[in-house]
């Protein structure tokens, strides 16, 4: 097996209280004063100002849903005659994604501090929505320095929130593992990421296991990240970018019920890659695989169907031809017209036809 493989720098700290070393971590950059940015939501839900103290910094809480453009020009304005030296994006992918966009702009180093199981904050992949289109690009000034993974800051995390973006994490190691650039380091963390979350999925969002399994889920999440740096990823991403940038759904809950229909879509195909897919699920084949992953949609109380998230039955001929149009790598491919039963089965909800 022939391979590349490179790692870039970053710092990692991982354990319950290690938010409260965030203003050691901003010093240890040679920094002093931060821009935190944040959803509205994650304003009073953490306990920013006594992690910071003294430190004098300033809050932008416009972060939204895939980085509107305009959101990125309102933090520039906010920003205007300010002197920050680095960003600190607390929160999930709409936070984690606006200090990229104003990283690219300003080229201050970012320290994410994660609440969601993204992985965003892994990798130097950068996306940004205008005109209704989302543009992804990798930037190695929109990866972050340092990274604050506290479960703690989980504990509180809504379960149809929590189990969704956990899913969204499943999804960056399911890919990961037949992307053309895989290696042997991204298969092992990918495998083990798959069983991490498979694993605790269920039990980190309730019972009296809660807090362990947490911890594991956000480890497997971590390693999902580091798959998503590692290597490209395929029709599932394409396909959540095009449904979330496009049609205006909400990320997480679109990649978890995208995930079982293209495992299904997949399943014949990279047959290496199917079997450690199998094994991280626990199961015997492929196609066990997808309807295990569309038994969790369930087991976790999210919604199964893309129509329940607001997505119209005339738009799917539409999103197919868009994530066709660029050129990208998956394992089996297609054309917009194959895409077609795959979206109407995520449509509706059914169980995914492999």
């Amino acid at each position: 097996m022939d391979f590349l493989f490179t790692m870039p720098e970053k710092r990692v700290l991982f354990g319950s209280g290690v938010f409260s070393r965030l203003k050691d971590e901003i010093e240890r950059l040679g920094c002093a004063a931060p821009l935190v940015l944040s959803t509205p939501s994650m304003r009073s839900g953490e306990k920013i100002g006594s992690a910071l103290s003294p430190l004098k910094y300033g809050l932008f809480d416009g972060a939204r849903m895939h980085v509107p453009a305009e959101s990125v020009e309102e933090a520039l304005a906010f920003m205007e005659g300010r002197s920050f030296d680095c960003l600190v994006a607390v929160g999930g992918g709409s936070s984690i994604g606006l200090a990229k966009a104003l990283a690219l702009r300003s080229g201050l180093p970012i320290i994410a501090v994660p609440t969601t199981y993204a992985g965003s904050e892994m990798t130097p992949i950068w996306g940004i929505t205008e005109g209704g289109v989302k543009t992804t690009g990798r930037d190695d000034r929109a990866l972050p320095k340092v990274v604050l993974y506290d479960p703690e800051l989980y504990a509180s995390l809504p379960a149809s929130v929590a189990g969704v973006s956990a899913m969204n994490a499943l999804a960056h190691c399911v890919e990961a593992l037949y992307a053309e650039n895989a290696n042997p380091v991204s298969d092992l963390f990918a495998e083990e990421g798959i069983r991490l979350i498979v694993d605790n999925l269920t039990s980190s969002l309730t019972g009296p296991y809660k807090s362990e399994a947490i911890e594991c889920v956000l480890r497997g999440a971590w390693m999902g990240g580091m798959v998503l740096a590692m290597t490209t990823m395929g029709l599932h991403h394409k396909l959540c970018h095009t449904l979330g940038g496009s049609f205006d759904l909400p990320h997480a809950e679109t990649h978890a019920i995208v995930l079982p229909h293209v495992l299904a879509f997949n399943g014949e195909y990279a047959e290496a890659a199917m079997r450690k897919i199998a094994r991280g699920f626990g199961t015997s084949s492929p196609k066990d695989a997808a309807g295990r992953a569309y038994e969790m949609l369930s087991g976790i109380g999210a919604k199964n169907a893309l129509k329940d998230l607001g997505m119209r039955v005339e738009d799917l001929e539409k999103a197919a031809d868009l994530a066709t149009r660029n050129k990208y790598y998956n394992p089996r491919p297609f054309t917009a017209a194959e895409l077609g039963p795959l979206l109407e089965n995520a449509f509706w909800g059914r169980c995914p036809e492999s």
